[in-house]
């Protein structure tokens, strides 16, 4: 059995929708509680909750490179003020292809 680092497939858009709303709602919490959430690394609420957001979103998305990013941005004083695990989830990527772009005005077409 291989352990994928980071996952291989793009992940569904249900499973990208309860992700996004897991990491609002911590950041929210963190922005809304901020006396309690400012200390960063050295505040314990501020840990467990991001070590709780953290593991939901492993198990909701599979693990990737950016997860380390966004909880070390999270453990540094002040920086909870950006939303952090919402920006993380974003940058995931759902099934569905994006739409294609329309052609370019004046763009030729060979037949």
């Amino acid at each position: 059995m291989k352990l994928a680092l980071r996952p291989t497939t793009a992940v569904s858009r249900t499973r990208k929708r309860v992700a996004l709303a897991i990491a609002a709602l911590a950041d929210g919490a963190q922005l809304g509680l901020f006396p309690v959430f400012g200390e960063g690394a050295l505040s314990v609420p501020d840990d467990a909750l991001d070590a709780v957001v953290a593991l939901l979103l492993v198990v909701t998305l599979g693990w990737s490179w950016r997860l380390s990013l966004a909880l070390a941005a999270e453990l540094v004083p002040g920086l909870a003020l950006f939303p952090t695990w919402t920006a993380f989830v974003l940058m995931v990527r759902s099934e569905e292809p994006g739409r294609a772009l329309p052609a370019a005005a004046g763009a030729e077409t060979s037949s």
